[in-house]
């Protein structure tokens, strides 16, 4: 049963990740600091989920717990940011093959689609792995994935533009959600359906993956990602450098702008739906971004990278992962190990969701050389697509 997960897992991750781009798996061209990078977030919402099950109660106040947290709060922006930029990748291509603007809208909306549909059935499968003592208010909570295809459904609207006008209107969307955001959570909602309220300003207990304000981080990685698919390699370290410069920029002025004695809205919340927290996160991810193609354009050779085989199954990894530490599976050890054994069982996760993504690469490759032989060498038979 479990093997059978896995599996579709792994065939939605392909539709939404790889075949959409037109091409067989084993013919995408990827970039491999965007794996790193999206390994590096991965390794940051392991230790966060792992810490928030595993710590015991009493230890929740000291420094280590409270890091582990403030450093997990990154995840989040950096997965929405980097489906900002799959997305960008998605609409380049599309934009090469279909002249049609409203199609090419229509495809990216069904997309989004795509992406909502695993979030609903994540929520799914949590819940039936938590039978007997199953919620069904569980399976509508609003989670990342959820965010996600939201933000993704809105952003779509891009696809009509060429690849400046993506990135203008990334950059206006993405400002533009950030800024309205302490503005709709300021609204009235007492009356309005709990559901649609989840989905577009945060609650205090049902998740923190509301549209305003998360749904920007998509917006700049949107932007982002037309700009590193547009440009040449000759012109590459430019981007990054100027990627740096804009980090910083966003990161000081989020901050000056935090730390004033007033603010230009009513009622605001800096850590849940404050404008500036937003320019500091999408600054940080930038950064990030330059950091991860400096470490591996130059730091490490082109051999096999744990972090790059993290990113590259990073919604297998992350649907495994939460069902291993929130399951039934670690109940014993929820709430009851100590610092240094919460370390260690973070260490055990990581190291089995990199042997489970090495596992799962190396059936891919094999599948895919298995099909690559049998449509080439006999050259797409009946019997040869039988035996295969």
């Amino acid at each position: 049963m479990h093997w059978t997960i896995l599996r579709n897992i792994s065939l939605l991750h392909w539709a939404i990740m790889d075949l959409s781009w037109g091409t067989p798996p084993f013919l995408v061209k990827r970039f491999p600091f965007l794996d790193w990078m999206r390994g590096l977030a991965v390794v940051i919402m392991i230790q966060c989920h792992t810490f928030n099950s595993f710590a015991r109660m009493d230890l929740r106040e000291g420094g280590p717990y409270v890091l582990s947290q403030f450093v997990g709060g990154m995840a989040a922006p950096l997965f929405l940011f980097m489906a900002g930029m799959t997305l960008a990748f998605q609409m380049d291509s599309l934009e090469r093959r279909e002249l049609n603007p409203g199609r090419r809208w229509l495809i990216s909306l069904r997309r989004a689609g795509y992406i909502l549909g695993i979030a609903f059935a994540f929520r799914i499968s949590n819940w039936v792995a938590s039978l007997p003592h199953a919620d069904l208010h569980e399976i509508a909570k609003v989670d990342i994935l959820n965010c996600m295809g939201v933000g993704m459904a809105a952003l779509s609207l891009a696809a009509v533009f060429d690849a400046k006008g993506r990135a203008r209107f990334a950059v206006a969307a993405a400002l533009g959600i950030a800024v309205a955001a302490p503005v709709v959570s300021a609204l009235p909602w007492n009356g309005a359906p709990s559901l649609l309220r989840e989905y577009l300003v945060p609650i205090a207990g049902r998740g923190h993956f509301a549209f305003f304000p998360c749904a920007a981080y998509i917006g700049f990685g949107l932007a982002a990602g037309t700009l590193v698919k547009r440009t040449g390699a000759d012109r590459f370290e430019r981007l990054m450098q100027w990627s740096v410069l804009i980090g910083f920029a966003l990161v000081f002025t989020g901050q000056y702008f935090s730390n004033l004695p007033y603010s230009l809205y009513r009622q605001s919340s800096f850590w849940t739906d404050g404008p500036t927290l937003i320019l500091i996160r999408a600054g940080i991810s930038l950064l990030l971004m330059s950091g991860a193609y400096l470490w591996t354009e130059y730091c490490v050779g082109a051999g096999w990278s744990w972090m790059q085989c993290l990113g590259r199954n990073s919604l297998m990894v992350y649907w495994v992962h939460v069902m291993l530490v929130y399951g039934n599976t670690a109940k014993a050890l929820k709430g009851w190990l100590s610092i240094p054994q919460t370390a260690l069982a973070t260490l055990g996760v990581i190291a089995l969701m990199v042997a489970l993504s090495a596992a799962w690469i190396w059936w891919k490759a094999r599948k895919a050389e298995r099909w690559k032989a049998a449509t080439t060498v006999a050259s797409g038979s009946p019997q040869a697509l039988k035996a295969y």
